[in-house]
C-alpha cells in the first residue's frame, strides 16, 4: 500500500512559525495558528517541513484507493508566496460560504490567500469548524 509522503513530525510549530519569511508571512502565520487552535481546540502539529495541521484522518486517494495515509483534518502553511489553507475546499456544507471568505484562489486541494487582511476571519472560523466536524472522512 502506497503511503502519503507528508507525515506528522515532532518539530516545534512555534519555532517554525517564528522563522517564516517575509515578516508579514510570519505575522499572518501566527494569527492563523491562533484562529485554528481557537476553533479546533487542538494543538498544532508540523506535517512534513511546512504544513501546520490540526487533527487527522485516514486519507484515501480517489484516483488510487491503495494510496492512503494519515492527513490533517485542516491546517495551513505560511509559504513565502502566499498562505495555503488546507481542508477548507470542497466542503459541501461550506460551498456557499467559501466565496464570502474574501480574496482567494483555489489549488488542487487547498485555498490560497495572499494576506490574512484579505479575508474575513469569521468566515474562516466557520469553514474551519465545518472541516473539523466532518468526522474521519472529510472527503465523504
Amino acid at each position: 500500500m502506497a503511503q502519503i509522503k507528508t507525515q506528522p513530525t515532532d518539530a516545534d510549530v512555534q519555532a517554525f512559525l517564528e522563522s517564516a519569511t517575509p515578516a508579514k508571512r510570519r505575522e499572518d502565520g501566527l494569527v492563523l495558528a491562533e484562529v485554528f487552535r481557537e476553533v479546533t481546540g487542538a494543538e498544532p502539529v508540523l506535517w512534513g517541513a511546512s504544513m501546520v495541521g490540526y487533527g487527522s484522518y485516514v486519507y484515501v486517494s480517489p484516483s488510487d484507493p491503495k494510496r492512503r495515509g494519515d492527513w490533517p483534518k485542516t491546517g495551513f502553511s505560511p509559504r513565502k508566496a502566499q498562505l495555503s489553507l488546507y481542508g477548507l475546499k470542497d466542503l459541501p456544507e461550506g460551498a456557499a460560504l467559501l466565496p464570502k471568505l474574501g480574496a482567494y484562489t483555489e489549488g488542487a486541494g487547498c485555498v490560497y490567500v495572499k494576506r490574512v487582511d484579505d479575508i474575513d476571519l469569521d468566515v474562516l472560523r466557520r469553514l474551519i469548524a465545518i472541516a473539523w466536524t466532518r468526522g474521519d472522512d472529510p472527503g465523504a
